[in-house]
């Protein structure tokens, strides 16, 4: 559902800027829910107000209970065809590329703001937290952020050579 939230709200409508969509991503990962509901009812609020947040997060829900209440009454029904079974893992290469395109997208914007080598090496290690410790990436992403907010803010450089 992300890729497709990040495709309609970044690049189809522009209503976000890339950083403003990964800044969200990360808040609503931390947050305890679906962020199926999460990020539409944030990114509805920014748009357009209590209103907006309210229409968003009932677009999202109805369309996914209606749906879901007449697939599993089909699935239910058909469960022992076989070619439903394969629609299923026909599903599965489809998100795995839209999943691994919206990686690469913030893989580059990270990579032009931190440079390979603090990206590379961000991703080591939040992959080695999450992966072989079983750390629950919130925490993870948590971290980054606090660790982010107690940096110090850079401080402008100054034209050398520049008469006052």
């Amino acid at each position: 559902m992300i890729p497709l939230v990040h495709q309609e709200v970044v690049k189809r409508h522009g209503w976000l800027e890339d950083e403003e969509f990964a800044d969200i991503l990360a808040i609503a990962n931390t947050l305890p829910g679906p962020i199926a509901t999460k990020m539409p009812g944030y990114i509805g609020y920014r748009i357009g107000g209590v209103a907006g947040c309210a229409n968003a997060v009932l677009a999202v829900i109805l369309p996914m209970i209606v749906a879901m209440i007449l697939m599993l009454g089909l699935f239910s029904h058909y469960r022992g065809v076989s070619w439903i079974h394969g629609m299923g893992q026909g599903v599965v290469p489809v998100v795995m590329v839209m999943m691994a395109q919206l990686a690469w997208d913030f893989l580059h914007k990270s990579r032009l703001a931190l440079g390979w080598t603090v990206s590379l090496g961000m991703a080591a290690i939040a992959g080695g937290l999450i992966y072989w410790l079983g750390i629950h990436p919130g925490w993870v992403i948590g971290a980054i952020l606090v660790t982010a907010l107690l940096q110090p803010a850079p401080k402008a450089k100054s034209a050398e050579g520049a008469t006052p």
